[in-house]
This record gives C-alpha cells, structure tokens and sequence, in this order.
C-alpha cells in the first residue's frame, strides 16, 4: 500500500494537471502598432502652418500656410535592405487645387520601431508597446543631433482639427528654455491612422522671451481628414 502522504501528492498533482488542461490559450501580448498605421491606400491630410524667422531679412518672420496629404503606397525595398512601404507625399496652398506629388519617403515597422526614412535619414517615430516608461532617440540612426523621446500619455481620447479620436499617444520630444534658445516639440498619433498632430518650435530668443524670435523654425501639422483611395 502506497504511504497516505504519497496518495495526497497524487492527488494534488492530478488536480493540477487537470486544471492546467482547462485554461484557455494565453492572450497574445497587444503591441499597438496601428499607432502607425501603414494600411496600403490609407491617407491622411494636413492643415500646415511654417514659418521662417530671421532678425536679419527685410521679412523677418515669413509665414507659409498650405495642405499635405501623405499616403501608404506600395512595397518597396528602403536603404536599409528592408521591406517597407512607400510613403507618398502630396502638396497644394488651398482645397480649390489638385495635389502635386512632391515626395516618396518610405515607412516601415521593424524590430518593434516605427521608422520613417525621410530624405535618406531614418527616424524612429514611435516604439512599441508603448508604455509610460519608454524613452528613445529619434535619431539614433542618423546624422542629427540626439534626442530623448517618450510617452507623455497613452491611449487618450482627444480631439485635434475638430476631429475626436477614441485612442491616441502623445509624444514628447524635446523642451527647453534658456537665456537664447527656445525648442518644444511634440507630436500626437492616432490608433488606426498615425500622426494627427505636430508641434516644432526650434528658435533663438531674446532674454529668455519666447515672443521675441530672433531666428528658427516653426511647424505645425494639424489632421484635417483621412481615409482609403
């Protein structure tokens, strides 16, 4: 006869087994990456606002208002050997005008990256999962200075250019204030369609006043529609 501290054993570790078998299958970890959202067709437009400041020009801050639209194209191999897609950009000063294409970039994910190759230079947009805690550098994979990207907040509701978003990240990229230099920038994406808002200032300033602008750049993008075509 088996000892009755051998049959308890038994016992338990047949109840385990069978409980073991009844779980269900483990939940596949969510990483978000419609984030960026690289759908083939998927557009998106913008309303952007730049402008050029410089104390020295008869026109010392130059302002330039005009519509993008950026949109998921085909398969193409990047400069990196990769499979990405293409990412086609499209200009035009007013809505009266049809599109003009002036620019193919190309976007890939990769390795839990959101990469955009922008003039042969990549840039890392987002990573993934997003988390509170993560931090990046942009520019880890090209010849611009460095910066410490992360998550200001995640999966947020919002409304940016009259249009509500059920879930969206916001990226923080730099912030800074001194006696001459003036720099915030940030950008907002929108699960299921990508960048939806953009927010560069990159300025020298006078005695810590941000109104008074010497020389820099200004950028805004701000989401206006979107869609398939």
């Amino acid at each position: 006869m088996l000892p009755r501290y051998y049959i308890g054993s038994l016992i338990v570790f047949t109840l385990l087994v069978i409980a073991s078998c009844k779980k269900g299958p483990s939940p596949q970890p969510q990483f978000h990456y419609e984030y960026f959202d690289l759908s083939h067709g998927r557009y998106v437009d913008y309303d952007v606002i730049e402008i050029q400041h410089d104390a020295t020009l008869a026109v010392k801050h130059d302002t330039l208002r005009y519509q993008l639209r950026t949109l998921i194209g085909d398969t193409v191999i990047d400069n990196e050997g990769r499979v990405a897609r293409k990412f086609i950009r499209f200009k035009r000063d007013n809505s009266s005008l049809p599109w003009v294409q002036t620019d193919i970039w190309t976007a890939i994910l990769d390795q839990g990256r959101a990469e955009l190759i922008e003039e042969n230079q990549r840039v890392i947009k987002l990573v993934f999962a997003p988390t509170l805690t993560k931090e990046w550098n942009p520019n880890a994979f090209n010849m611009f200075d460095g910066m410490e990207a992360y998550y200001k907040d995640i999966h947020d509701e919002t409304t940016v250019g009259g249009l509500s978003f059920d879930s969206t990240l916001i990226v923080e990229l730099d912030t800074f204030i001194s006696l001459i230099d003036y720099r915030r920038k940030y950008e907002v994406y929108a699960k299921g369609i990508g960048l939806v808002k953009k927010y560069w200032k990159d300025l020298t300033i006078s005695n810590f006043d941000t109104l008074n602008v010497q020389f820099g750049v200004e950028q805004f993008y701000t989401i206006s529609g979107y869609g398939f075509q």
